[in-house]
């Protein structure tokens, strides 16, 4: 590849990660502030806010695998 390819290839790769990320941002901040709020009415739910923060965090390795693939092809 050479030229505007090459480019176009490192910006997908770039959007693939970036979007991800963005998103992931955004999904904890609000289970964030649910899960403040549902620990401070009930005692014992940390673990299933911490579980909860984790999930969108799935989301980046997603966007990383797919940068990663549209390098690699």
């Amino acid at each position: 590849m050479a030229g505007i390819e090459t480019g176009l290839v490192a910006l997908a790769a770039g959007l693939a990660v970036g979007v991800g990320a963005i998103a992931t941002a955004w999904v904890q901040s609000n289970i964030g502030a649910a899960g403040m709020g549902l620990m401070a009415e009930k005692d014992g739910k940390e673990t299933q806010v911490l579980i909860m923060l984790a999930l969108p965090e799935t989301l980046v390795l997603f966007g990383t695998v797919v940068a990663y693939l549209i390098l690699t092809t």
